[in-house]
Order: structure tokens, then sequence, then C-alpha cells
């Protein structure tokens, strides 16, 4: 049985289906999660071989409860078929106010006693990252530049 108005109301519903499908809030594409590609921006032999061969490293776990990684989080990422620690020192996603944002997600490597790999990093990196909380006193030695 059809009523007077029912073509009507089911045209509007599917109007507004097919705006719903088009208007996104999710915020993953924004953020460095578990399955974020990164860059390596220090000059270890590791991280240049993964970049000239167009596989850069993916990041695997984070040390941190809301899995989402920010500046100066502890990262395993996996490298050429190896699980490497990192620290995220630049990011793509919005920043806080004076904290720079970055065109690339970028990391730099770590052994397991937490010396960087490289001797060099390439990049700028935050001047948030000389706050102490952080304890990387061992990249900001090697840095060269920061913002």
């Amino acid at each position: 049985m059809s009523f007077p108005g029912n073509s009507r109301l089911l045209n509007q519903i599917s109007l507004l289906v097919n705006y719903a499908r088009n208007f996104n809030t999710s915020q993953i594409l924004n953020q460095a999660r578990i399955g974020t590609f990164m860059r390596v921006v220090d000059n270890s032999a590791l991280g240049k071989q993964a970049m000239l061969d167009g596989k850069p490293p993916k990041i695997i776990g984070i040390y941190r409860k809301p899995r989402i990684a920010e500046l100066g989080t502890k990262v395993i990422v996996a490298i050429k078929g190896q699980k490497k620690k990192g620290v995220v020192v630049g990011l793509v996603r919005l920043q806080k106010p004076f904290v720079p944002r970055f065109d690339s997600n970028n990391m730099v490597l770590m052994d397991d006693k937490g010396n960087p790999l490289g001797t060099r990093i390439l990049v700028p990196i935050p001047n948030l990252i000389r706050k102490e909380t952080y304890g990387l006193n061992k990249i900001i030695a090697i840095a060269t530049r920061f913002v």
C-alpha cells in the first residue's frame, strides 16, 4: 500500500544518503598509526638503502597508550625485513600552535640501546624535541638544524 507523500520522502532520504557517503569525519589519514609509512631522515646505511629501494619503513608498534605517534614518540618499524626502533621527529598531521607541520612523516632510526644509527640528521627537526621530558639528547646532538 502506497501513501501519497511516500515517493517524495524516499527521494529526500536517498539525497541524504548520497550526501553522507561523501562526508568524512575520520582523522585516520591525518595521523601516524600502525601501518603508516615513514621517511628516514638520518644518514644511516639501512635507512638510505630502504629509501633508495622505494621501500620506506612501516610502523608496526608504538610505545604509547593511545596508539597514535606524536613528536618524540618511540616506535618500532619494519625496514628491509628487520625490526628496528625509531623516534618520530616530524609529522604531517596538524600540530599545536608554534610547532611546525611537515610534508612527510619523518623518523630517526635507533639501536636497542637508544643510540642513533646515523651520524647526522639531514632535515630540520622541531625545537620542541629539545625539552628534557623527551630524553632525546643523543638525537639533538647529531641534529644540524632546528625549526
